[in-house]
């Protein structure tokens, strides 16, 4: 084991946290707690889950405001402290749940977490700093747990902070990741940064940290330096207690023993031909350098993913499919993605797999339901204000705790955990660990995957060493050891960083580079793959379209599709910039029809240009009011997106109805000609729209606007901890879609000629089709600006269409209904398409 880095004799503190305190509700998070943090050294932050660490840490780095307390910062009191204002003042944080954008690409979150968008930086090299053998052009969605955490060390070290917070960092690594990560932290040590770090693992703090600070129920317990204390010493100021031993007492297996689990040739996606036994009592370890099959194994086995051969036996019976899964309890790595259900309460999250057994004549007994999960969540020390806490106001730690308690309330007869006490105190661990050696003794076949050897050490009863995606050694008994673990991986995984497939190659320096397939691989799972499969759409059907009728293609229909394209491209775009965010406006098309009859009061044959000129501004200033006001209705005032735009939707359609009861008030014919102006059958308006497609698409891409916009609608909270003013990019989108709409209705205006105060409806379905068919995910995030164009288009070319194909309006919307059914098989066939790592 190596020691830590010497310390810097400079002593002056960088980051002072002084009489904190943050409730939340009943729950005491933090109480005069006083954190003195001084550059060169590394100061290792403990505490039991639920202890306060990471709210302390919130508060270090501006993602959350004490109640009291000040922050100092070389010395000066800071006051209210942002997260952009800590990036500002040298502040960086490795978080235990890595703040990074899933529907962005490993580049556009490196430009995300860098000062100017990361403009001439090398991402490479960032990337290469750490060891990370990452695409750039990966989608983040698609990394592993291990992998984002690289990805925000990446993006923490490529800062060179003055203060340097490590939450966890090491949790979900590898050996290798983590020997390369304590070298970046003595690197930043030599060069003066303070690094906090926060950890479980006693070990870490004794190689990597100077001095240490317990914190226990949101107060400081102990500080001290590390050398001066031993393991036992620091143990007991983080617990409070006495542990005589982390792992419980392994059974006495007999080789006779009747083998409970079974499993003979399993294969399927990332794993070859695995076979593998547990006998009654036993514990069985998967163990491997991460991404080598053990994970996708594991949720095969739990019948979570296909297989392609293969047996799985229970007491001699084969399983598989739904009577896997009925039988298995599977507990993931990742428990914000997989693992917890964050709009649930703690209650509802352990109870949710076990209702049929609480349930009393289809009812489930709300009496019996709390005192199960109650009695079971107390086996594992649960720290919560109440079972009806949400659970996203637990600590990881807890959320495992949670997630460990439906599993056991399922009463499998399988258990599988991927990662077991990842983020999980010592004190917990020692819990789940019993738990786990009771329900193997009951004759339940219990199978981890872990990273740390150590732990399967302890843990298991039989190892079973997996290297790229087959089982290449077996340790059983005795033979189960750190060192046997470590030496099995490393002999048969020593060639992995040096593999590769079609469509990733990582070379020597652990740099990745990507060969034609895993460019086409990047292309269908990117953005622009639907406008191409759209452009390709458009220019099929418009070919078939004229070989049925020659005059589609006349002068004057396309010049009359363009006008008609043009209005709902415009609103469209608008659509999507909200859709963007992850919200949605319902309001758009009686906004733009509440438009039209307020111009036909004013832009009239007999009126002054002037007046016309007050309409337009009469209409935009409308059009942005109806933005703001959907924007603080969601941001504010607590409304979802669709009741928000529901509600001004009835509103403008109510307005226009009573301004305009009918028709009436005849738009200038020259002001119409003027706004359907062509070059040759092209009208003015449609390029600009083009333009306009164009300049937010690049502006979606490479701008601040753009990608605070994506960062949004892809994760708020990473966004937050990121520094985006969440809210106000909410309330802008709204603006911009009301001031895209304004453009339309101009369009719209000129089209109709008179103030008809039904012709806007439609366009509010129409515009999310349009973005829907271009792409974008309406869950935000995800989408291109030249897609919703494209979507558009084909909508009007379906619309045209059907009168050249003498074909009833009822056609217009079987079409539209099969493309958007078509359109979604492909785009999530297309993105489900997982790139493999060898």
């Amino acid at each position: 084991m190596t020691t830590p880095t010497a310390a810097r004799t400079d002593t002056r503190p960088v980051l002072q946290l002084d009489g904190v305190s943050k409730r939340y509700g009943a729950v005491q998070a933090l109480s005069d707690v006083h954190l003195t943090v001084r550059p060169g050294r590394v100061h290792a932050l403990l505490g039991e889950n639920g202890a306060g660490k990471s709210t302390l840490m919130g508060v270090a780095t501006g993602v959350t405001q004490p109640d009291t307390g000040a922050i100092l910062v070389q010395g000066e009191d800071v006051g209210v402290l942002t997260p952009d204002a800590a990036g500002r003042r040298g502040i960086a944080i490795v978080h235990q749940h890595p703040a990074v954008l899933p529907d962005l690409t490993v580049a556009e979150n490196l430009r995300a977490g860098l000062p100017a968008g990361g403009r001439g930086r090398d991402l490479r090299g960032v990337l290469d700093r750490v060891g990370a053998a990452l695409d750039l052009e990966d989608r983040v969605d698609d990394l592993s747990v291990a992998q984002k955490h690289v990805l925000e060390i990446a993006k923490a070290v490529a800062l060179e902070p003055a203060v340097l917070i490590l939450d966890e960092p090491t949790a979900p690594l590898g050996g290798d990741q983590v020997d390369d990560l304590f070298d970046q932290v003595r690197r930043a040590v030599e060069r003066g940064t303070a690094v906090v770090y926060i950890t479980h693992r006693l070990a870490e703090v004794r190689e990597i940290a100077h001095e240490v600070t317990v914190l226990r129920d949101g107060r400081v317990t102990g500080h001290a330096e590390v050398a001066d204390l031993t393991d036992d010493q620091m143990l007991r100021m983080i617990i409070g207690r006495e542990l005589t031993s982390t792992f419980p007492d392994k059974l006495t297996t007999s080789a006779d023993a009747p083998v409970v689990l079974q499993v003979r040739g399993l294969s399927g996606a990332g794993f070859h031909d695995v076979d593998l036994q547990a006998r009654r009592g036993e514990i069985v370890g998967l163990a491997g350098i991460v991404g080598n099959g053990q994970s996708e194994f594991l949720r095969a086995l739990g019948g979570l993913s296909s297989t392609t051969a293969g047996t799985v036996e229970l007491d001699g019976a084969a399983l598989k499919g739904r009577s896997l899964v009925e039988r298995t309890a599977y507990m993931p790595a990742d428990r914000h993605r997989e693992g917890v259900m964050p709009n649930l309460s703690v209650r509802e999250n352990a109870a949710v797999a076990s209702l049929r057994s609480l349930a009393r004549r289809g009812f489930v007994d709300a009496r019996r339901e709390n005192s199960v999960v109650g009695t079971e969540s107390a086996k594992l020390a649960l720290k919560t204000a109440s079972l009806e806490s949400g659970i996203m106001s637990l600590s990881g730690g807890n959320q495992q705790k949670v997630v460990m308690t439906r599993a056991l309330l399922s009463s499998p007869k399988i258990l599988l955990s991927d990662e077991p006490t990842q983020g999980v105190d010592v004190g917990a661990r020692s819990e789940i660990y019993t738990l786990m050696r009771a329900v193997a003794a009951e004759g339940v076949p219990v199978v981890v995957v872990s990273s740390d050897a150590k732990e399967l050490e302890g843990l298991c009863d039989r190892v079973v060493v997996v290297s790229r995606g087959r089982v290449v050694a077996e340790l059983t008994g005795g033979d189960v050891t750190e060192e046997a673990i470590t030496g099995a991986v490393v002999g048969a995984d020593h060639r992995v960083a040096h593999g590769g497939d079609a469509a990733q190659v990582t070379t020597g320096t652990g740099r990745s580079r990507t060969t034609a397939a895993g460019r086409w691989s990047h292309f269908l799972r990117g953005d622009y793959a639907p406008a191409v499969i759209l452009a390709a759409v458009v220019v099929g059907f418009g070919a078939y379209v004229f070989s049925q009728n020659s005059r589609y293609l006349a002068a004057f229909n396309i010049s009359s599709v363009l006008i008609l394209l043009t209005a709902l491209a415009f609103i469209s775009l608008g659509q999507g910039i909200v859709i963007m965010t992850g919200g949605i406006d319902l309001s758009l098309g009686p906004l733009a029809g509440l438009l039209v009859v307020i111009a036909s009061f004013f832009v009239n044959d007999n009126k002054p240009y002037a007046l016309v000129y007050l309409a337009f501004g009469i209409m935009l200033a409308v059009a942005v009011a109806s933005g703001v006001v959907n924007g603080v209705l969601v941001r504010y005032g607590g409304f979802t997106p669709v009741a928000a735009s529901l509600t001004l939707y009835i509103a403008l359609q109510g307005v226009s109805l009573l301004l305009r009861p009918f028709q009436g008030g005849f738009i200038s014919a020259a002001v119409s000609d003027a706004l359907t102006t062509t070059v040759g059958p092209v009208p003015v308006a449609f390029l600009v729209v083009v333009v306009v497609a164009l300049g937010l698409e690049f502006g979606l891409r490479r701008s601040n606007w753009g990608r605070s916009l994506r960062a949004v609608g892809s994760s708020e909270e990473s966004a937050r901890r990121l520094g985006v003013k969440v809210n106000r990019v909410h309330v802008l989108a709204y603006v911009g879609a009301a001031v895209m709409t304004f453009c339309g209705a101009l369009l719209l205006m000129a089209q109709i000629g008179v103030g008809d105060p039904t012709q806007g409806v439609t366009y509010t379905l129409t515009s999310i089709t349009a973005v829907v068919l271009g792409g974008a995910s309406l869950l935000g995030g995800r989408g291109s600006f030249i897609g919703t164009l494209l979507g558009a288009v084909l909508l009007q070319q379906i619309l045209n269409a059907t009168t050249f194909l003498n074909l009833s309006q009822t056609y217009q919307y079987v079409f539209q209904g099969v493309l958007i059914l078509v359109a979604a098989a492909i785009y999530t066939r297309a993105r489900s398409t997982r790139r493999v790592v060898a």
